[in-house]
């Protein structure tokens, strides 16, 4: 048996692999070409209604396909020793794969209906991925997961009903001279809601962290290249329509103070887990932010490089989940360093790459995308948000490796720590051999040109400021001991508002109890069992019943209800007589 649950995961593995490599070398063809394939397979033709199953190749989706099966070959590569005591290992292994698939549905889908399927799908199978552990704090952060998608569904519906104006679903034949037209700045309204609730932009941003419930190599999968960019990959095809438009100017507000609220939170958070998914939060804000200014392959180029060093991100954190006994309080931490070395110098790559440090994966998005947004001319507040926000980025980061990496041991007196398993160590050597190249090699694959921009001395530098004041914040702020943290506190309320994410998810889980559920049961109580069960099912029953109990009665009944039935008809026709008789 357990030879059949290993085999199913090394066939995976070596399938998804293959397919990363064909993508890839379909990609250099398309990209060196200048390709764009376009198929088209008509499922049913009705009056003048035809719906098409559509895929689309060019350099972008065969690209980002690459980077899913590369991960997700090395995501159940990894899982096959995370997940070894689990017992229905295979039907983990099929929900990843199911996971996958509807992934590439959305990224080869240049039509409305194909994408709602790999839409719905991501939400149905990360809601069961979520409450994969079945415990009640998985149920309801599955719950917060799936209703907060849900939003975003039901907007991609009304996309599809509103696009039937113009005779067929391929948006992608409507995005240039359907500019300026009422449907579509509708079609924009509802586009930009759907993207910020699957890329959980605020006011949706609470089911991120709450997703982190499910097991650490679905957080390295969703977290990287799957559920949570596809908002920002929608938005992306979806970009001509939507640019320069007034909704877009709302979306870059929101994305930048999502940004800016993720990462205050996680220089509060103590679950490793969390710090890393609100870390996620913040650099799904940058894409969104740079994507609303209308540089949507600058977006793309985040996207990518951000999937690989949060991946491995993520797999180093399972690592240290694993070997500390499931125990994820970065305070029961410290000196890692010393006893898993190799982690240890995946997790600072990450970590760097993350930061933005010159010359590995996240420096040539990151400080491609600051001087763009220090090229453009927007306002002073957003420009600010923006660098605290990158600060705040290297302040949580230097937060967390002084508490994993330095100081000593806080858990127990006896303990043995260390890494043996080679399994999760190879995946996650590949990993960080891309987060240290695949910045540079995607920024000269991607880009035909390079970009010269000119600024000041001062703006050039200004990144680097915020990062070694961000540097210096964190490493003092680690160092405090508890008197000199009690000097700077703030007040009580005030630091529960930062840590708890503005009081988000409070907002969403009370919101959801208050409003959606109770709604939904008056509604069910008042038209599903009121007028709907009146008028049919049960109500139509106790109608027959009732008429079929009156009619047994007058027929088995004696001769008094004929005789009294005749003598009323006999005072009626009296009363008619004498009536008209006058």
């Amino acid at each position: 048996m357990n030879n059949l649950k290993y085999s199913i995961c090394f066939i995976s593995f070596f399938f998804l692999m293959l397919m990363s490599m064909i993508s890839m070398i379909m990609f250099m063809y398309f990209i060196m070409h200048n390709l764009i394939i376009f198929l088209e397979w008509e499922i049913i033709s009705f009056n003048s209604i035809s719906i098409v199953m559509s895929i689309l190749l060019d350099w972008m989706s065969l690209l980002f396909m690459m980077f899913v099966f590369m991960i997700s070959s090395v995501v159940i590569f990894y899982s096959k020793s995370y997940m070894s005591s689990e017992l229905n290992l295979n039907r983990f292994i099929i929900l990843v794969l199911l996971f996958v698939i509807s992934m590439l549905l959305l990224i080869i889908s240049p039509n409305i209906i194909s994408i709602l399927l790999g839409w719905d799908g991501l939400g149905l199978i990360s809601y069961l991925l979520v409450i994969y552990y079945q415990n009640l704090k998985s149920y309801n952060a599955g719950m917060l997961t799936v209703l907060s998608n849900r939003i975003g569904d039901v907007f991609i519906l009304l996309v599809i009903s509103w696009m039937l104006n113009y005779g067929s679903w391929n948006y992608v034949f409507y995005l240039d001279f359907m500019k300026n037209d009422f449907e579509m700045n509708m079609i924009s309204i509802m586009i930009i809601i759907a993207a910020m609730t699957k890329s959980a932009q605020i006011p949706f941003s609470s089911w991120l962290p709450a997703a982190m419930a499910a097991p650490t190599p679905v957080s390295a999968l969703v977290h990287s290249s799957t559920l949570v960019t596809a908002g920002v990959y929608l938005l992306i095809r979806f970009n001509y329509l939507l640019s320069d438009t007034f909704f877009f100017k709302i979306l870059l507000l929101m994305s930048v103070l999502t940004m800016f609220m993720s990462g205050i939170s996680a220089n509060y958070e103590f679950d490793l887990k969390k710090i890393i998914a609100l870390s996620t939060l913040s650099q799904l804000g940058l894409m969104m932010s740079i994507l609303s200014m209308g540089f949507p392959e600058l977006a793309f180029f985040h996207l990518l490089t951000h999937a690989m060093f949060k991946a491995l991100l993520f797999m180093c954190a399972g690592v240290i989940i694993h070997m500390m006994s499931d125990i994820q309080d970065i305070r029961l931490m410290g000196g890692l360093s010393f006893y898993i070395p190799l982690t240890s110098l995946c997790l600072n790559i990450s970590n760097m790459a993350l930061c933005g440090l010159p010359f590995l994966a996240g420096f040539y998005s990151k400080d491609l995308i600051l001087e763009i947004l220090s090229l453009s001319s927007l306002n002073l507040l957003i420009y600010l948000i923006y660098y605290l926000s990158m600060g705040l980025t290297m302040f949580y980061t230097m937060r967390l490796l002084m508490y994993l990496m330095l100081g000593d041991y806080n858990l127990m007196s006896i303990y043995n720590l260390y890494e043996e398993d080679y399994n999760m160590l190879s995946g996650m050597f590949l990993l960080m051999m891309m987060s240290i190249m695949s910045g540079s090699m995607l920024s000269w694959l991607i880009f035909s040109y390079p970009y010269m921009i000119y600024l000041s001395i001062n703006m050039k530098m200004m990144i680097i400021y915020v990062v070694i004041l961000g540097m210096i914040m964190g490493f003092l702020v680690s160092n405090m001991n508890i008197n000199s943290l009690n000097k700077l506190k703030m007040t009580y309320n005030l630091s529960n508002f930062l840590c708890l994410m503005w009081f988000m998810p409070n907002l969403s889980t009370y919101g959801m109890n208050y409003f959606v559920l109770n709604f939904s049961s008056n509604l069910m109580k008042n038209i599903d069992m009121g007028w709907s069960e009146i008028y049919s099912g049960m109500g139509m029953v106790q109608l027959l019943i009732k008429y079929s109990n009156n009619y047994n009665y007058y027929q088995m009944n004696t001769l008094k209800i004929y005789l009294f039935s005749f003598f009323m008809w006999i005072i009626m026709l009296m009363i008619m007589f004498f009536y008209y008789s006058k």
